[in-house]
């Protein structure tokens, strides 16, 4: 059994996550979605709601679970027995940042692939950041995140 993690922040889930979600449960046999803190971001949404979202945009994915990521990734897929972790990618600007991070993992867990996933081409430039400002600026965010999570933006942000 193959078992793949997708680490993100998820802050918050949008149509872009779910369709390499999609397209990962398709591949490979169990996918964890692994909600991680990054010291990077502040995020907006706390771990609950962004597992709640999640976990709701999820629901008709048989071999998809959800689960918090506090640490180091390579430990995290070593604790889980996984042997992919699994990253999108939407622009050529993100390629430099992922293939670092791919790079780091080798050389932590060299077992463990990274495997890279592009979203359809209607979903390549959303990220949960823009998807954000969008909605805080009172823009109709329908079309880029599932209704749930529209309704927690609002809720949040204005």
């Amino acid at each position: 059994m193959t078992i793949a993690v997708y680490p993100g922040s998820f802050d918050p889930i949008h149509n872009g996550h779910i369709d390499v979600i999609g397209r990962a449960a398709r591949i490979f046999d169990r996918v964890i979605v692994a909600i991680a803190n990054n010291d990077a971001k502040t995020p907006c949404f706390s771990f609950e709601e962004r597992r709640f979202m999640v976990e709701e945009a999820l629901q008709g994915y048989f071999n998809v679970e959800t689960d918090i990521l506090d640490g180091l990734l390579i430990d995290y897929v070593h604790k889980r027995n996984a042997g992919v972790i699994v990253r999108g990618l939407r622009a050529v600007s993100d390629f430099e940042y992922e293939f670092q991070m791919a790079l780091m993992n080798r050389r932590l867990g060299g077992e463990i692939e990274t495997f890279f996933l592009v979203p359809s081409e209607a979903h390549t430039f959303i990220s949960s950041r823009l998807v954000k400002e969008v909605a805080r600026l009172g823009g109709e965010v329908a079309s880029f995140v599932p209704s749930h999570v529209k309704k927690e933006l609002i809720r949040k942000l204005l």
